[in-house]
């Protein structure tokens, strides 16, 4: 009985072997992944895509001055309107010291504080307006957005802001309200026109390519130049008016006699 379920066993081995494979064998697929994969970057030949690698910022690739940029937007994003009235408060003492230095006067700390003044009272609106202009009049063209912005920049901050600083520098002085509102007339104008000379490519320029956080202190390296040429209109002002009041050197107010005195000896000799 054995004998006979090994031979029937060993039959059934024979004919399994014999039988053909109906399976056709398995094929790989060529995927688009297996056809693209990447080399490993291990092996050191990886090469970047392009459009791939962001761009870093201008102010990101300066080496150590980075750091200082950077300490200012983190500021800037928690503290805004700390951040915002110091770097005016700044910004309006280089302008002042630069403006006395160029005029050529004895340092007047009592001008440094109007200046300082003025900057208190103005740093947290002129942020506020830049912030609401960033916010509006974005347009699905870029250029018309841009257009917009500086226009009404132009239109209507820079006439008040004018206004103001030579309005206070003014009132700060002594001067009365009519002298207020002669001194608004004679430098308001001129500062207006000047001014379309440099902002609006400064505006077009910081819309375009600053982020929101860098845009103050972008406009406030700016703003040192102008508020040194501001200060200097403010003075020749001052000077001219105390001169068309006065008719004999005796008449001149001490105060601008003692700021400027190459200056107003040459125009009264004249």
């Amino acid at each position: 009985m054995a004998v006979f379920a090994m031979k029937a066993a060993g039959r059934s081995l024979l004919r399994r072997s014999h039988i053909p494979n109906r399976q056709p064998p398995l094929q790989k697929r060529h995927t688009a992944t297996s056809r693209t994969k990447p080399d490993d970057p291990a092996g050191g030949t990886a090469i970047p895509v392009p459009n791939t690698v962001a761009t870093l910022p201008i102010w990101q690739r300066l080496g150590p001055l980075s750091r200082g940029f950077q300490a200012y937007g983190r500021s800037q994003r928690k503290r805004p309107y700390a951040t915002q009235f110091v770097s005016s408060l700044v910004i309006y003492f280089l302008g002042d010291l630069s403006a006395q230095n160029i005029n050529g006067d004895e340092y007047d700390p009592k001008r440094t504080l109007r200046a300082l003044i003025i900057s208190a009272g103005s740093s947290i609106p002129s942020y506020k307006w830049f912030m609401f202009l960033g916010n509006n009049f974005n347009y699905s063209s870029k250029v018309l957005s841009l257009a917009t912005k500086v226009t009404v920049n132009q239109a209507c901050f820079t006439p008040i802001f004018n206004s103001y600083f030579f309005g206070m520098q003014s009132l700060l002085s002594g001067d009365s309200l009519p002298e207020v509102w002669e001194r608004i007339k004679r430098t308001v104008p001129i500062s207006m026109i000047n001014s379309c000379k440099l902002w609006p490519a400064v505006t077009a320029f910081s819309f375009t390519f600053i982020d929101a956080q860098y845009r103050s202190i972008f406009a406030g390296v700016i703003a040192i130049g102008w508020q040194t040429y501001l200060s200097f209109l403010n003075r020749r002002a001052e000077v001219e008016g105390a001169l068309e009041k006065a008719t004999h050197p005796h008449e001149i107010p001490e105060r601008i006699l003692q700021k400027s005195p190459r200056e107003e000896t040459q125009k009264i000799e004249a």
